[in-house]
This record gives structure tokens, sequence and C-alpha cells, in this order.
């Protein structure tokens, strides 16, 4: 490793220059790190080139970011730019582990091993359990809204006086490049942290900004980062970040302004990018030979090495010598690495996905508050001793039983605290826990999404919700590159819970058209690990709304709660006043007797000449069909998946082979539905009876009663029903 001898009688403790706040000591320190930083970009080429190694984007140029890591508390929960070698390592030192260790974890990474710290080989992140680094595979700023929310749960977690993965004066990092910060994820972040402050939300996060002035080969116009980085409510720092000096006092007062006025901060560091954009980077395909050399004349290892001699602390041979000693101990890391194991099969690699012990999870009886407790949240009135509930009231009592014990539990989204969501689903619940608990947010999908992925990875309960399932997929990376992922890529040591409430599918009598009556699932269905609730009675709802929410708890899973709105307010099964589609509510004192595990199925009637499959309004439309049908002599069940990732597949075997005949009812379209999945889990397991299916047509929802030519029907479920019949 590098080591320094000098025999300049200046003592390293003192300012490395006349009036800096940063020591000889540091500043030799910081050199270290950046030099291993440099010298792993280099060993992931040599890597490459042996076939050893599958990951070459580096940190060249970008090491400036060790001073940012010098200003902050190794406790401080970082999210990094995909260029934070120098970070990694400083925070990893910071934290009392020997140098070696963190080169080690990266070239780890590098290599794909089995044994790295964080991903296991899944993939090169810099991320550390131990070092409140958390992993990210963002090249595009996507986990901005996330880091938004880490630092909106610092401070909740403290007014709310319940545990959080940070110390209560901690403040977030998050680092990212120049051309990320157009992506509209980073927008959102900056846009939420601003209009979070603006009305006097303490939000600690510091944003750190390292401009290379070009994104892969496309080049930033000058001066357009400070003009995107000044928000209202957001203190704007910059440095060079090839001046260690100008880096770590620009770090320090913009991390200082964050902590003492747990305000955001953005901190602009002027970096250049070296060794190209990835190792198969030809920059001298898009870049003048000047515009590289002028790069190299500000690399920051040769400024930081030039102050060092400039102030006594060392002499150029003792550098040179120290690189090449380092140089070697690095590359024979390296070399080692490569004879670690990597990972070995299918099942290893899923591992971290989908953890889900069904039987741990219904071994957990969920927490109920007091009686007295009880009483008070619902208003003296108990709700097992109201009469039957509709679906909708049914999630609005789960919803309080379970805010009424868990303190850490959030709800959140446009809408739902005074007026109580758009059909009235959280009604009353934030006169009843107060604003902290139960709040409304601004309009924008992903910062509702990020809120709830850093409030979960800091150890809350965020149970967000999302107006319309159309407009889900404005954000859909959210759970998809960063809900999904996290556990993946940390091995479970990272996790971010989280009940993503959605109100969804069609049939509202003609209301509101596409975006208020989307039938379209098939970009969650694809999402591995994520768990896909879809309750159609209140009975349900609050059974498989309190499985969520306690796999949430103890596995860290992420669950998307859809919730037909169509059915919320419905009343009745087959005529009017007949009550057939309420439900009584169940306590959760009952939850031994209640609890439906994540891919079970419910089952209607024991009929063996048909089984009809279904769920959401598929089901009450598929129970009137079987119904008719059954009057007339055919005897028919009606197999309620009710969770439509994991599907419920040994449910749906059994009642297939007790019938021979199975109809599929999907509501959702034909290509991409949920049928497709049902069909192939059949085929797959080799069942040799007959299969039909009835879907929605491959079309958007249009407007009024033109709905009911693409949606599927009642009718379409009988007819097709009596064509398998016969």
């Amino acid at each position: 490793m590098a080591d320094f001898t000098t025999g300049d009688p200046r003592d390293p403790a003192g300012p490395v220059r006349a009036g800096s706040a940063l020591s000889g000591e540091q500043a030799l320190e910081l050199f270290r790190r950046q030099l291993d930083s440099r010298l792993l970009d280099i060993a992931a080429r040599w890597l490459r080139e042996q076939d050893q190694g599958f990951y070459t984007i580096g940190s060249a140029g970008h090491e400036g970011n060790a001073a940012v890591a010098a200003a902050l508390r190794p406790t401080d929960p970082a999210l990094l730019h995909y260029r934070s070698g120098a970070f990694y390592l400083v925070r990893s030192a910071l934290a009392g582990r020997l140098p070696e260790q963190g080169i080690r974890d990266v070239l780890l990474g590098l290599c794909a091993a089995a044994d790295e710290p964080v991903s296991g080989g899944r993939h090169k992140v810099f991320g550390h359990p131990d070092l409140a680094v958390i992993p990210q595979t963002s090249t595009i700023a996507s986990h901005l809204p996330r880091a938004v929310g880490v630092a909106f749960a610092i401070e909740r977690a403290s007014a709310l006086d319940v545990a959080s993965a940070w110390p209560a004066d901690a403040i977030a990092v998050c680092s990212f490049g120049d051309a990320s910060l157009n992506h509209a994820s980073a927008q959102s972040g900056l846009n939420t942290a601003a209009y979070a402050t603006y009305q006097g939300q303490p939000l600690p996060l510091l944003l750190v900004c390292e401009d290379n002035g070009i994104g892969i080969s496309v080049r930033t116009p000058k001066g357009w980062v400070e003009a995107a980085a000044r928000r209202p409510g957001i203190e704007y720092f910059s440095a060079d970040g090839s001046d260690l000096i100008d880096a770590f006092e620009a770090a320090s007062a913009a991390v200082a302004h964050v902590r003492t006025h747990r305000s955001p901060a953005f901190l602009h560091l002027s970096t250049v990018r070296l060794m190209g954009h990835a190792g198969s980077d030809v920059e001298a395909a898009y870049r003048t030979q000047r515009e590289i050399r002028a790069d190299l004349e500000r690399d920051p290892l040769l400024h930081t090495a030039r102050l060092l001699i400039e102030s006594g602390l060392v002499t150029p041979e003792e550098l040179l010598k120290a690189y090449e000693s380092t140089r070697d101990h690095v590359l024979r890391m390296a070399l080692e690495t490569t004879r670690n194991r990597r990972l070995q099969s299918a099942e290893e690699i899923m591992r971290p996905l989908a953890p889900r012990r069904a039987d741990t999870i219904a071994k957990i009886s969920p927490l109920f508050a007091e009686p007295e407790v009880r009483e008070k949240a619902f208003g003296g009135v108990l709700p097992e001793s109201d009469k039957p509930m509709t679906l909708a009231q049914s999630i609005n009592r789960t919803l309080t039983d379970a805010l009424a014990v868990h303190p850490e539990m959030m709800v959140f989204g446009e809408d739902v605290a005074k007026k109580g969501g758009v059909y009235g689903v959280t009604r009353g619940l934030q006169k009843r826990f107060g604003p902290a608990r139960v709040f409304d947010t601004l309009l924008d999908e992903q910062a509702i999404l990020g809120l709830g992925l850093g409030s979960g990875v800091s150890h809350l309960l965020p149970v967000p919700e999302i107006q319309y399932l159309a407009y889900l997929h404005n954000a859909l990376d959210q759970i998809r590159g960063e809900a999904a992922t996290l556990s993946f890529f940390s091995q479970g040591a990272f996790t971010n819970p989280m009940v993503v409430r959605v109100a969804g599918y069609a049939y509202q009598k003609g209301f509101g058209g596409h975006f208020h009556n989307d039938n379209a699932i098939g970009a969650l269905r694809d999402i591995p690990g994520l768990v896909i609730a879809s309750p159609s009675r209140p009975d349900d709802a609050a059974a498989m709304l309190r499985t969520c929410l306690a796999a949430a708890r103890t596995e860290g899973a992420v669950c998307v709660y859809l919730e037909p709105i169509a059915l919320y307010h419905t009343r009745d099964l087959f005529d009017e006043g007949d009550g057939g589609w309420l439900a009584q509510y169940t306590p959760p004192s009952r939850w031994a007797e209640t609890h439906v595990p994540i891919g079970r199925a419910r089952s209607y009637g024991d009929g063996r000449d048909l089984t009809i499959v279904t769920f959401g309004n598929g089901l009450r439309m598929s129970l009137r069909a079987a119904v008719r049908l059954t009057q007339e002599g055919y005897s028919c069940r009606v197999l309620d998946l009710r969770w439509l990732s994991p599907l419920p597949v040994e449910d749906l075997l059994r009642a297939a082979e007790l019938t021979g005949k199975v109809l599929i009812a999907d509501e959702t379209r034909r290509g991409g539905g949920v049928s497709e999945g049902i069909v192939a889990e059949l085929v797959d397991a080799g069942f040799s009876g007959e299969i039909a299916r009835v879907t929605s047509r491959d079309s958007f929802i249009p407007l009024g009663e033109a709905a009911d030519h693409v949606l599927l029907s009642e009718e379409e479920i009988e007819a097709a029903a009596r064509k398998l019949l016969s």
C-alpha cells in the first residue's frame, strides 16, 4: 500500500496549505485512497483483458469525491454514483476498516465473485451494510427520489419517536452525473426536495453532481448544471473536483449547511472523465485530442500529488515509489480475486429475490392494539361489531387497525389526507392519526414511490397510494429498477418494505375513460420478486392487506395491492338489496384462522363439471354466471386467484384436475394479460383437460358506454362456459 516518509520537520497535523481546513495528514490519507481508486480502474481493464472481470466503468477523473466522503460521517446514508470509487474507499477507511478491505470489496465486484460483500457477485455496485452505503445500480439518477425519501425518513422517524436505520442527526447524500441530472427521475427528486423545503419540511439531503461535462459522447452545455440546480430552498455550492482543498472545503460547507439547517444543498463538483466512459469506449471517435489533453491536465491525482509536494510532505521520488508499490499490490490482489468462487446456480442467484417464508409469516400473529386503543381509534365503535362492510370500508378499517399498532407506519399519496382519497377509502385516517402519519403528497408518482422507498430502507413502514393504475406507469421504474432490485443486489442486507395501494381496473360505468379505467398489469407481473395482491371481496381485502403488511415488516417484501375501483362500494351480488358483496369485519386478533398466505386462491362451490378461474371484477361476474349455469343443472366452481404474483399454481392445478375443464375469465387484455400466465402454468404442469379463455380486448378503454365493447362481460363468460360444457 502507499506509504510516505519525509524528513520535513513540518507537522502533518497542521494545514496542508496556509488557511486551509484540510490537514496534511488528511491530504495524505485522501491521496492514498484516490490512488487506490485509480489503480482499481486499471485493474478492471486488466481483468477484462484476462476475461476475468466484467465491469470497466471506472472513477478516473472523479477521485475528488474522496473529499466529499471525508466531510461526512460514516453513519450518513449514501446512495452513490457509479464513479464513486474514491468515496467508497474513504468511507470504508473512516469506518475503521483496513484499506485492503475496501479494495478487496471492489475487486470482488469486478470479478462477480460470490463472496462480494453486498451483491454477492450479482452486479458491480458500491454498497455495504456496515458502511451505510445503499447499493445503487442506476446510471440515470433513478435513485434520487429514494434519496429524498431517506432524508425525509430521518426527520420523520424522529418526529414519530420510532427507531430508524440512521442516527437522528444524520444526513443523506446522493451523487450522480451531469448527464443524469436531465433525467425525469432526477428532476423529480430535485423538485420534491424544493417543494418540501418550500413548505418548511426538514429534509437533510446533500445532492452531489459530479460534472465531467459529457454523458458518454453527448456534451453537457456549459453552465447548464448550475442553472438546473438552483431551486428555491436548495442551497448551491460549487468546487473544482480536481482541487482537493477546494472540494473538501466546499463539501464541508455543504455538509455543515445540511446538518445544521436540516435542509437540502446541491454540491456541484467540476470533474473530468479520464479513460473514457468504459473500457470499450473509444473517445477519439467523438472528442478531439485537445479536449482529451485538457482533461489530462486536470487529473485530480496529479493535482493532489502536486499539493503534497509543494507542502513539503512528500518528494516526487517518494510518490513514484509509492505509486509503483501500490500498483503491484492492487494487481496482485486482483489476480488473487480471480480465484474466488462465482455464483453456481439459478437457485443461488435468485435466493434474495423473494424469501417469503409463508410458514413464518403465518406463525407471526399480527400485533393488535389494546381494546381501549382500538376503541379510541375507531371512535368508540369497534368495526367487528358494526354492520357488514363494503370493500372500501374494510380496507379503511384494516388501515386503521394497522396504524393503531404500528407507530412507524405511514399512509400517503395524492388526496389521501383531508379528502380521504378520491373514493373515500382513507377517510378519517388523518384525523385519527395526525398529519405526520397520514399526509398528502405532491402530484408526482415518482416522488410518492421514492418517499416510500427511502422510508422503507430507513426501517419505517410506508403504505403509499397511487391514485389510479394508469398513473403507476409514469413511475414504474421506481418499482422495477429501484424497489425490486434492492434486496437482490444486497442479498437482503438492505430491503425496502412497502405496500403500494393502487386503485385499478375498469367497470366504473363509463366514468373517466382510459386514465381512470386501466386494466394493464403486465408490466407489474414481470418484475421478479414483486408481490401483487388483488382482493375482490371485503373479507379478503382485510386478510390480504394484513398479509402484505406482515410480509413487508418481516421479510422486506415489496407488495402492490390492487383495489378494484368498481367494487369499492358494491353491496349486492345478485339482486338489489341482497347485500351479497358485503362482509363482516374480522379483527386482527383472529389472524390465525383468517390468514391468507401469499399465493393461495379461494374457491367457491364444489362443482365437478367446470372451473372458472378469475380475479378482480371477474369474480363477481363469474359467480353470477356460475349460479345461472348451476340452476340449469351444470356443476361449476369458481376459483378466485387473489394473488397475481406469485400465481397460486398449486390451487389452480387442484381445481383444474377436479373438473377437467377450465375457463379463464380475465378482465385484463388478451395480449400480455394474466390469462397467458395461467394457461402457461396449466400446460407446463401437464394438464390434459380443456382450456378456454375470455378476456378484454387489446385496446385502451374508451369513455362512456363504448367501454362495454372492449371489456370482458358477464355474458361472454357465460357463453364461453356453455361452449365448454357442451
